[in-house]
């Protein structure tokens, strides 16, 4: 057992998610199984009832109530983002070995039951759609995200390839620290890539990665900046997303150092949101730490005025996000599978 509450059963050897925080998580309304999580987001539950849909809606056209969030490697990250609003603090393990994880069918059938079990909760309340909850029970679109860092799991290209098999499947949006490019690469070469790949891009200078991220590898930054040149030859769409921390990036001379690495990536697109005060993320920031709408717009403005590849696409007020789309490599914002949907 180590102290970060991973435990290996002798009987069936999966790792584990240690009892007493399981507990927390599902306290915390998370649905638990061996080392995986799955959660319904905020934007999930109020468009149950109508009452909107999270950006990823507005910006690329996937269905809010039908979105599953999950992570296959719930405790487990290389990073301790000073922004993480997850329970990093029960993270310890730098290792997922293959022979203690589980099969990707067994993590989605087991996942599959205990989101059910959350969506249920809502069919008592007159005021969501039944419907809706009822096509909530069969995911077409699927974050892998959610706790812990989904590329740790070994098994992730034979997740990706299931659920892509699933005949009710639009699309799997994966997000990534960077932390392990060896993994996107065997995406990429097992054709296994996510319909959309997010890599966290917080700092622009080693001095800010570290201090923003605080990572356990030693060589992290050179990881990080492995799976950012990566980017541009990846058979996939491509998202930066840029957590703004005031005091932390949002410095308007960082504006020219995020456009040159911007540009050196060249990726489909660019989101730059807000940092929001909430969840295990108030132990460690303030909500001063915040920044309005307005002060995001400027931002990525100032990033499309510095740069002939990038242009301001859209925004989220409500999420203070701002996203800008690569003129270069143009591509149409809304995914193909959701067509008829948007």
């Amino acid at each position: 057992m180590s102290c970060s509450g991973e435990t290996v059963e002798e009987e069936d050897r999966l790792i584990q998610i240690k009892p007493a925080i399981s507990d927390q998580l599902k306290k915390a309304k998370y649905g638990v199984s061996d080392h995986s999580t799955v959660e319904l987001c905020h934007w999930t539950k109020k468009s149950f009832k109508h009452e909107g849909s999270c950006y990823k809606h507005k910006f690329y056209g996937i269905s809010t109530h039908r979105c599953m969030e999950f992570s296959p490697a719930g405790m487990h990250c290389e990073n301790r983002c000073v922004y993480c609003w997850r329970p990093m603090e029960f993270y310890d393990s730098m290792k997922m070995e293959p022979e203690h994880v589980a099969e990707p069918k067994e993590i989605l059938t087991k996942l599959m039951a205990e989101r059910k079990k959350l969506i249920n909760g809502y069919y008592g309340d007159s005021r969501n759609d039944k419907q809706r909850l009822d096509e909530s029970l069969l995911p077409s679109h699927y974050a892998i995200s959610l706790s812990g860092e989904p590329t740790m799991y070994p098994k992730l290209p034979e997740l990706i390839k299931y659920l892509n098999s699933l005949e009710a499947t639009k699309s799997i949006f994966l997000v990534t620290n960077g932390q392990e490019p060896d993994m996107i690469q065997k995406l990429q070469d097992e054709n296994a890539l996510p319909t959309q790949l997010y890599l966290s891009t917080n700092a622009a200078d080693y001095e800010s990665f570290m201090k923003i991220n605080k990572p356990k590898y030693n060589d992290s930054w050179e990881r990080w900046n492995r799976t950012l040149d990566m980017l541009k030859d990846l058979n996939t769409r491509t998202v930066l997303r840029i957590t703004l921390i005031r005091d932390y990036n949002d410095q308007k001379e960082n504006i020219s150092l995020f456009t040159k690495m911007f540009e050196k990536a060249s990726p489909h697109f660019i989101e730059i949101k807000s940092y929001m005060h909430i969840g295990r993320s108030t132990n460690r920031l303030e909500h001063a730490n915040m920044l309005e709408m307005e002060e995001v717009k400027e931002f990525s403005e100032g990033i499309a005025n510095q740069s002939k590849m990038f242009s301001v696409m859209d925004e989220s007020i409500v999420s203070r996000i701002s996203i800008l789309q690569n003129n270069e490599r143009f591509i149409d914002r809304y995914i193909p599978t959701y067509s008829n949907t948007i």
